[in-house]
Formats: structure tokens, C-alpha cells, sequence
């Protein structure tokens, strides 16, 4: 049995409408100006980014769950781009294909924000 390792994306509403759209079982292209996909390793800074970047730029945020096989992710470095839980995996955007494949079930939304409120 393959050990899975647990990841989180931040989203707003368009991209997750685009998921939802995909069965939830994908992650939409990159647009050009976007050559990383980044997933973050725990659900605490994903909440951050939801709750504090999305809602403002977009006036909703949603953090979302999937796993993917260890030894596919191994290929990615984690990346710590600020305090202890700022960890995340820069994705190429022109792997996230190979990468959407390697999910295992569905990509679930987990939390959900709208300005002055929080699920």
C-alpha cells in the first residue's frame, strides 16, 4: 500500500469553480503569468492565504485537501517561504498535468471565507 501525503491549496471562486467543473479531480491550467503551481504542506497556512488574500482580492476563499503518492512528490523540493508553517511545493506549470494525475480520489473543500465571516 502506497504511503499518500496530505496537501493543501488556497483558492477563490473561479479556480474553484473550474475544480468543481473537473469532477474534483483536478487542478486548472496555469494562466501565463503563473509558472508555479503551488500547493502548501498544512492546512494552517492555507487558511491564511484563503482567509486573508482571497477574500480581499476576490471576496471568497476556500482551502482545498487532495493527497498524492510520497514517492511521486519526493521530485519537489518543499519550500519555506516565510515562518514555520509557510511550507509549499513549487509545481512547474507545465508538470501540473502529470501532477493532476497523481491525485488520489477527490480534491475537497475543507474551509470556506467571505468577508467578516468564516465556516
Amino acid at each position: 500500500m502506497e504511503e499518500l501525503t496530505i496537501l493543501y491549496r488556497p483558492v477563490g471562486p473561479k479556480e474553484l469553480k473550474l475544480i468543481e467543473e473537473s469532477g474534483f479531480k483536478r487542478f486548472p491550467k496555469r494562466l501565463a503569468q503563473q509558472p508555479i503551481f503551488y500547493p502548501v504542506m498544512n492546512e494552517e497556512y492555507a487558511i491564511q492565504i484563503a482567509r486573508d488574500w482571497n477574500v480581499p482580492a476576490s471576496g471568497s476563499g476556500f482551502v482545498t485537501k487532495f493527497s498524492l503518492p510520497a514517492e511521486y512528490l519526493k521530485r519537489y523540493e518543499v519550500q519555506n517561504v516565510g515562518g514555520v508553517v509557510h511550507d509549499e511545493l513549487w509545481v512547474p506549470a507545465e508538470e501540473l498535468e502529470e501532477f493532476n494525475d497523481h491525485i488520489v480520489g477527490y480534491i475537497e473543500v475543507t474551509r470556506s471565507f467571505y468577508p467578516n465571516k468564516a465556516d
